[in-house]
C-alpha cells in the first residue's frame, strides 16, 4: 500500500456557543464549551486514515495535556505518530472558536505549529520521502511549506499543496507541486483577478483543482476540457472539516491509480458525507461509505 504523509498544523479546537457573536467590550453568556481535536493537518490526516490508507502524520504539538490528547486521538484514528515531535515551553496549537447566529469567529493561536520548521523536516526527512504523496497546508510557516515542496519534487514524491488559510505562494512553488487544491478565495489571492478561473485551470490542466462550496469542484483535463464534479447533496449538519475531508479522500483516490474525474467524484462524495454529522473529524466517513455511495 502506497503511504501517504502530511506535513502540518495539530490544533485543539476549543469552541463555545453563544446566542450571537460578541461586540467589542461585551461580555456574553456561554454554553456548550467543548474541546475538539483540529488542525488542518491533523484533520487531513484523519480523513486519509479513516478512508483504510497508510498515513503518518509530521508536526509538532507542546508539552501539555493538549498535546498528548492530540498525539493519542491520533493513533485511535489510525495515524502514524512517531515522528511527532513534542516541544518544551510552547503550548500546543489552539483555535477560540465562538458559534452563534450561523456564523462563527475564529482566533488560532499556532503555539507548537510554529517549531514545524526546517530544522524539524531535516530530522524526519527519511521518513518522509518514503512516501509516495505529501499532503501540505498553511498552518505552518511558509518557508517550511516552501522547503518540504522542494525536498519532495527533487526525491520523485508527489505534492498536495491545499494553500489554506489563504496567502500568497511564491511561482516556483506553484509550479514545484503536483496537485494544487485552493477555494475560489484563494485562487484569487494565488494567482490575482487578471485571468478567469478557467484560463487558470487550462494553464495547469489536471493540477489545479478549484473547490467551489456547494457547486462542486472543477478542473481542466489534460484533453483541455474543463469538468466541474458537483457536489453532493447532502443533509447539513456541520461543515466544519469538509474541505480537509476533500483533500484527504482526493489524495487516497490518486494513490488508487483514479483518473482525476474519479479522484474528484470520489472526493466529492466523501466531503458531502462529512457534512452530514457533527465534528471535522467525527464527521469523517470510511472507505465503504463512500464507494458504496459511488455504487461502486
Amino acid at each position: 500500500m502506497s503511504k501517504i504523509g502530511v506535513v502540518g498544523s495539530i490544533n485543539m479546537d476549543m469552541t463555545v456557543k453563544a446566542e450571537r457573536i460578541p461586540l467589542k467590550g461585551e461580555t456574553l453568556k456561554g454554553e456548550d464549551l467543548k474541546y475538539i481535536p483540529g488542525g488542518k493537518g491533523a484533520n487531513q490526516a484523519v480523513a486519509v486514515a479513516k478512508l483504510g490508507a497508510d498515513v503518518e502524520m509530521f508536526g509538532c504539538v507542546g508539552n501539555d495535556s493538549a498535546g498528548s490528547d492530540l498525539v493519542e486521538n491520533l493513533k485511535k484514528a489510525g495515524v502514524k505518530t512517531e515522528h511527532i515531535k513534542t516541544v518544551e515551553n510552547v503550548p500546543t496549537g489552539l483555535a477560540l472558536i465562538t458559534v452563534g447566529e450561523n456564523d462563527n469567529t475564529i482566533i488560532v493561536v499556532a503555539g507548537a505549529n510554529n517549531c514545524v520548521d526546517i530544522a524539524y523536516v531535516n530530522e524526519i526527512k527519511d521518513s518522509l520521502l518514503q512516501c509516495e504523496i505529501v499532503l501540505l497546508q498553511h498552518e505552518i510557516p511558509q518557508e517550511t511549506v516552501e522547503y518540504v515542496v522542494s525536498l519532495c519534487t527533487e526525491n520523485g514524491v508527489k505534492v498536495v499543496l491545499n494553500p489554506a488559510p489563504a496567502r500568497p505562494v511564491k511561482p516556483e512553488i506553484l509550479e514545484k507541486v503536483t496537485y494544487l487544491t485552493p477555494n475560489e478565495h484563494e485562487t484569487v489571492i494565488l494567482f490575482g483577478e487578471e485571468q478567469s478561473f478557467e484560463e487558470l485551470m487550462k494553464k495547469y490542466p489536471e493540477k489545479l483543482v478549484i473547490t467551489q462550496g456547494s457547486r462542486g469542484v472543477s478542473t481542466c483535463l489534460k484533453d483541455g476540457q474543463i469538468v466541474l464534479v458537483p457536489a453532493r447533496k447532502s443533509k447539513v449538519v456541520d461543515t466544519t472539516g469538509a474541505g480537509d475531508t476533500l483533500n484527504g479522500a482526493f489524495t487516497v483516490a490518486v494513490t488508487q491509480g483514479r483518473d482525476m474525474e474519479a479522484a474528484l467524484k470520489f472526493a466529492n462524495v466523501a466531503a458531502g458525507l462529512s457534512i452530514e454529522k457533527f465534528g471535522a473529524q467525527g464527521g469523517m466517513p470510511v472507505y465503504q461509505d463512500v464507494v458504496k455511495e459511488l455504487g461502486e
